[in-house]
């Protein structure tokens, strides 16, 4: 079992709208938290690619990288992640390229199978293009030619892209990408944050299936932690009520804007909403210090990661600041 102090602790940032605040608000926040971040000693800062969502403002997602990239000096950037078969893979390799090109050693590209968004939004995306996830592995690869020195009569070049070797992750919930990241011997990502199901079992395909590789000589899995993390527990509870909000709105189709804190969400939801709610929460450490400290190392000891990559609704946004220093400070006490 690796210790707090030996397992890395990133951020992945969905740049989530308030109520009462503009987009503009969250895009600037989303800055505010990574220059934090920064400061703080945190491995790396991704954003996650959601279309149609009005409470998620990171859909352009590598524009609103470079924002980042140009207002912070060192922590690396990435996307947490892509989703592929929205994008022809040529113009991520430019994308990422230019930003790996322009900023030097501090990007990465994650890659996700899904479309992130509903049925007649994908359709928009496309434009027609008969993308499917089943093309997925075939993208990757392209991807990843494209980040090296071009090959001899190599056809179509990034530009820039070429020889940037940006370093290349897999994300999922499934088991899948699990499979394939293993069998490219690349990084993986497993979206426990929202999707904790399947996550011991894909953990142990990849480690048990990885094959080494120009890229990694060894596994390197990462796992997606909602946090709310506060001065005693029943502060926490109580900031924990906006994301709980969020889900339930999230189930039910409505609004995904990010609401106040309540005093509880009995009332609000059905027995199967809030068991929903607790299914999509399982990996979710809200509570003090004390309280979360315990339970990141009761997930350590159960799944051998070497990362985890907090999420964080709350609302107020110096609460939410805090919610990554108190987090931090676990690795020095």
């Amino acid at each position: 079992m690796k210790s707090l102090q030996e397992i890395k602790f990133s951020i992945l940032e969905l740049a989530p709208v308030r109520d009462d605040k503009s987009i503009e608000f969250s895009l600037r926040h989303a800055l505010e938290l990574a220059q934090h971040a920064e400061k703080l000693g945190y491995e790396r800062f991704w954003l996650a690619e959601h279309h149609n969502m009005d409470g998620i403002a990171s859909s352009a997602t590598a524009v609103l990288l470079g924002f980042i990239a140009a207002n912070t000096q060192k922590i690396r950037l990435g996307s947490g992640g892509i989703m592929l078969p929205n994008h022809a893979p040529l113009i991520v390799a430019e994308q990422f390229g230019t930003l790996a090109t322009l900023y030097p050693n501090r990007f990465e590209l994650g890659l996700g199978r899904a479309p992130g968004t509903d049925q007649m939004t994908m359709r928009a995306l496309r434009r027609g293009r008969q993308e499917t996830e089943d093309q997925f592995p075939q993208d990757v690869m392209e991807i990843l030619q494209y980040f090296k020195v071009p090959q001899p009569n190599q056809k179509i070049i990034a530009t820039p892209g070429q020889n940037t070797h940006v370093p290349v992750w897999l994300l999922g919930s499934s088991l899948f990408s699990a499979q394939l990241a293993a069998k490219l011997g690349l990084p993986y990502s497993f979206a426990s944050h929202f999707a904790p199901r399947m996550l011991g079992q894909a953990i142990e395909i990849y480690r048990e299936n990885f094959q080494t590789s120009e890229y990694l000589d060894k596994p390197y899995v990462s796992m997606g932690v909602p946090t709310v993390v506060a001065a005693t527990d029943e502060e926490a509870q109580y900031l924990a009520t906006s994301s709980y909000q969020r889900i339930l709105n999230l189930i039910r189709g409505n609004s995904l804007k990010l609401k106040p804190p309540i005093d509880s969400i009995e009332g609000l939801a059905s027995v199967s909403e809030q068991m929903a709610i607790q299914n999509f929460h399982a990996m979710a450490q809200i509570g003090s210090k004390e309280t979360v400290n315990a339970g990141l190392n009761k997930i350590a000891s159960q799944y051998d990661v070497d990362e985890f990559i907090f999420t964080c609704d709350i609302y107020d946004t110096e609460k939410r600041l805090e919610n990554f220093s108190l987090i931090q400070q676990l690795k020095t006490e």
